[in-house]
């Protein structure tokens, strides 16, 4: 089974314990549950913290390391931790127990990735000509049919042995290609649509 390319910033957010711990970072979606397993302590506080979130702000652009500033006192370049010190950032004073034996820091070891945050989310509305079930969906702007198919298959385990379709105003049953993306085949986003009818809901439930 191919292993998932893309996730939405939902899913990530699923996995906010220290025992099932995501994070995205530079637009890649790590898995540091291991990473926290094994070294247990203070210096993983600041990543059980965070759990589930985004911490590309932790980390310069253009070096991908921690970000660091000029301390006031010392007048040395230290790392700038404001949510503390974490697992391989350098102290920013001498510390006997620091290990800097490290080769590879976590955030650039790629054995923690899993794939990557989706630039853009979009919603779906499958229906199942069979059941009349319909079913909406949050899925990656990146992803293949192929791989929206896997994502419907938790509401429908017959999934991969129906043909997809899609019916516009064009052309009835039109066959989509699943190899393709839902742009690729000319479906287009209807999340815009989706959230101003939200919002004329809320503010219709709201004003009465």
């Amino acid at each position: 089974d191919q292993a998932q390319r893309f996730y939405t910033p939902a899913e990530v957010a699923k996995h906010d314990r220290a025992d099932d711990l995501m994070v995205s970072l530079f637009g890649k979606v790590l898995d540091l549950s291991e990473l926290v397993r094994a070294n247990r302590g203070l210096l993983v506080q600041p990543l059980i913290a965070a759990a589930g979130t985004d911490i590309t702000h932790w980390f310069d652009d253009s070096t991908h390391d921690p970000c660091t500033y000029i301390d006031p006192e010392t007048e040395i370049e230290v790392p700038f931790t404001p949510m503390g010190r974490f697992l391989h950032c350098v102290p920013a004073e001498p510390d006997a127990a620091w290990a800097s034996d490290v080769e590879t820091p976590w955030w650039k070891d790629d054995s923690y990735v899993l794939g990557h945050l989706t630039a853009k989310t979009r919603r779906i509305k499958l229906l199942n000509m069979l059941s009349r079930q319909e079913t909406t969906l949050e899925v990656c702007f990146e992803e293949t049919l192929n791989e929206i198919q896997r994502r419907y298959l938790a509401f429908n385990a017959h999934a991969q042995s129906y043909t997809w379709k899609r019916t516009d105003s064009k052309q009835v049953g039109r066959v989509l290609d699943m190899r393709k993306t839902l742009d690729e085949n000319g479906v287009k986003d209807d999340t815009p649509e989706f959230d101003q009818l939200k919002d004329r809901k809320s503010t219709r439930l709201n004003s009465s």
